[in-house]
């Protein structure tokens, strides 16, 4: 099963009004990276970025004046995704503004279906919260000092390893590709030792002393003594 983690940067709130300035993506395959990868700013075009979305993420309207607008990387953004599930923090968000930009284009909507939502499953797990991305981190003892600001890809990464943790913990896996974790399944599977009866039983550990010991004490316990129903010791 293919999942993209992905997350957005946007110029402010309102997916009416706003306009999505950063995708980033991370493939997952059966629930391992591939270190397949989408990343990507965009022109807002007609929209500056508001004051409050710059506090967060830091991406100024200068350094998006010349990059591609959602029309221009909307088909490698689709065809990155192909069939994976969508799996965002608080996807509600994120989803809003995706399909706003495909709206936009006259485009279909990514169904609803097609969406997991980690912040709603943080919610189911750890109901007492919190449950923002950063107290995730902390609480699986995942390194985020480098996030100093949000953004798209590097909060992808992070939610991934959140992700993998919330859903079994495979941290140890990570930075593995299917391929090489396949890989090492079948050389595991290639080095199983299948160990038979023995054709000998073992000679007893106990002397006569110590069997005539235990004799005397299972006696003193009755007819009822549970040793009773397994005869004389070894």
């Amino acid at each position: 099963m293919r999942e993209i983690i992905f997350d957005t940067e946007t110029t402010g709130l309102d997916n009416r009004l706003d306009r999505v300035i950063e995708i980033g993506g991370v493939e997952l395959d059966n629930h391992f990276p591939t270190g397949r990868t989408f990343h990507v700013y965009l022109n807002p075009v007609d929209r500056k970025v508001h004051p409050d979305a710059l506090a967060i993420h830091g991406i100024t309207d200068e350094f998006l004046k010349d990059k591609p607008t959602f029309a221009e990387v909307v088909e490698e953004m689709i065809s990155f995704f192909g069939d994976a599930r969508w799996v965002a923090h608080n996807a509600t968000f994120d989803m809003g503004f995706i399909n706003a930009e495909l709206a936009r284009l006259d485009r279909a909507p990514i169904a609803a279906d097609l969406v997991t939502d980690t912040l709603a499953l943080a919610r189911r797990k750890h109901p007492m919260g919190p449950n923002s991305l950063d107290a995730l981190c902390r609480r699986y003892g995942i390194d985020n000092t480098h996030r100093t600001k949000h953004g798209a890809l590097l909060d992808s990464e992070l939610l991934a390893e959140v992700y993998i943790e919330m859903i079994g913990g495979r941290q140890a896996a990570l930075g593995l590709s299917s391929n090489e974790v396949r890989g090492a399944q079948q050389e595991s599977d290639d080095s199983v030792v299948v160990i038979g009866q023995r054709p000998r039983p073992l000679p007893s550990r106990l002397n006569q002393r110590e069997r005539e010991s235990h004799a005397a004490l299972v006696a003193k316990m009755g007819v009822k003594a549970i040793w009773g129903r397994y005869g004389e010791p070894r």
